[in-house]
């Protein structure tokens, strides 16, 4: 069917975000606790993120998830540096000196996980940009075939789709849990098609991603330059399918039609020839590490993950747990672990980076904007179990400036965040790019002075 009717959100500036079931341990796992309503400014979220989902038993979850963690002392460390004492930001920087200078088809990927923010490319575009413009630009990357929500979005890009089923992994999900690299899986017959209007006419190839399956239909590319290929998704299994192209030049804008059967599809890439990165933002909506972890087909995501060969993973989450402290004390530990092993056991050369939410504010009593009381648990819990899992670590939070920022950036002029004091507006997101950037720069340059993995 087609995507649902997103008008208001697409006319106002203004919306309705609904965020919402309680966290309740046993069956049925999913039950109505309570109902946060909180006004979004900008663009704002379609549903509310699932309640976490209690664990077949309390045994399952890691001891250390039910203990009490202290704040660590913001003087013992540079929040705006990347924590790495393990060194595994070394992969990643290996291959930035290697595209720096400019060895043949020397390109960097960079996979950027994260919830709603980065579905509408907010800090992941401003992070693509500036590392572009230093180390060359290999191309957009990743889109999803459509828009599953109506903010859903890349800088530069357009993109529409019409006469597909749509299963996020964080709403209708597909039963089978294949949902490709996005979290999103795309099915459609004959007459369905998506176009992509890229950000230039400067790419020179593409690749679609699909689900490979017996009697799997067929599709056709189509570029403003000339016709692109053909694809049947016929295939003995079900399995991830890549098909890649190169493009003609002078290709701005692609056209995938369904030509027979039904075909399932979960997006497409594009690049340019190296040296350079390219740096793919993978935001699903209501995201949480629960999702990826109970909803992706662990196999299949394997494969796409190992498919990108990518140099750095960014794992983004910990804005839509925020609502569910005892589901924090209790479970997320344990959670966060199990997913941060399922990536490096997926991609053990490649650097993994669990980036910490931003700050999010709420209304207490006396009218006044706060930060989240759970907030700062959420972020010492993902350092403490990044250390632990041998991964780096980039603290948003203090490094955007701590308990209140939301506060700051909702009073200043221009403001920064939306009226949920939640999602960054424009300026906002900018910032927290640069601050990433910033805070791999610095890392990179004590990786070329020597002194990585040195805190």
């Amino acid at each position: 069917m087609a995507l649902p009717k997103k008008t208001s959100l697409a006319i106002l500036t203004f919306g309705v975000m609904t965020a919402g079931l309680g966290y309740a341990p046993g069956p049925p796992w999913l039950r109505l606790r309570e109902t946060v309503l909180t006004q979004v400014l900008h663009f704002g979220p379609e549903a509310a993120p699932p309640a976490p989902v209690a664990a077949p038993s309390p045994a399952s979850a890691a001891p250390e998830s039910r203990r009490v963690l202290a704040r660590t002392p913001l003087e013992q460390r540079d929040a705006r540096q990347i924590l790495d004492p393990a060194g595994i930001m070394s992969h990643f920087y290996e291959s930035l000196a290697r595209t720096e200078r400019k060895e043949p088809r020397a390109v960097t990927q960079v996979l950027h996980y994260g919830d709603s923010p980065v579905t509408a490319d907010s800090i992941t575009a401003d992070a693509r940009a500036i590392l572009q413009q230093r180390f060359g630009d290999a191309g957009h990357g990743f889109v999803l075939m459509a828009k599953p929500w109506a903010w859903y979005g890349h800088r530069g890009v357009g993109l529409r789709g019409s006469g597909w089923r749509i299963a996020a992994a964080t709403q209708s999900r597909a039963k089978d849990g294949f949902h490709g690299l996005g979290g999103v899986s795309f099915e459609g017959g004959v007459g369905a098609s998506s176009t992509i209007s890229l950000p230039d006419n400067r790419h020179t190839g593409m690749e679609v991603q699909f689900l490979q399956q017996p009697g799997g239909g067929a599709f056709h590319l189509e570029g403003n330059a000339g016709p692109i290929g053909d694809v049947s998704t016929d295939g003995e299994t079900e399995a991830p399918g890549f098909a890649s192209f190169g493009l003609p030049s002078g290709t701005g804008r692609v056209t995938l039609s369904v030509t027979a059967g039904t075909v399932r599809l979960f997006g497409w890439s594009f690049e340019k020839k190296g040296p350079g990165v390219i740096y793919h933002s993978l935001g699903l909506n209501g995201a949480q590490v629960q999702a990826v972890l109970w909803y992706f087909n662990a196999g299949q995501w394997t494969i796409e993950l190992r498919h990108m060969h990518p140099d750095l993973v960014v794992i983004n989450y910990g804005t839509n747990e925020s609502v569910f402290p005892e589901y924090i004390e209790r479970q997320y530990p344990g959670e966060l672990r199990k997913l941060i092993e399922r990536v490096k056991t997926a991609l053990p050369e490649s650097s993994v980076l669990v980036m910490s939410p931003m700050d999010r504010g709420e209304r207490d009593s006396s009218g006044d904007i706060v930060t989240m009381p759970i907030l700062p648990r959420i972020v010492d819990i993902q350092r403490k179990v990044a250390v632990d899992e041998g991964c780096a670590f980039f603290d948003t939070f203090d490094a955007m400036g701590g308990a209140g920022t939301m506060a700051r950036w909702y009073e200043s002029q221009p403001r920064m965040v939306s009226a949920d004091f939640t999602h960054p507006l424009p300026g906002g997101a900018a910032l927290v790019g640069r601050l990433l950037d910033d805070a791999l720069m610095r890392g990179y340059a004590r990786f070329r002075a020597g002194t990585i993995g040195v805190q």
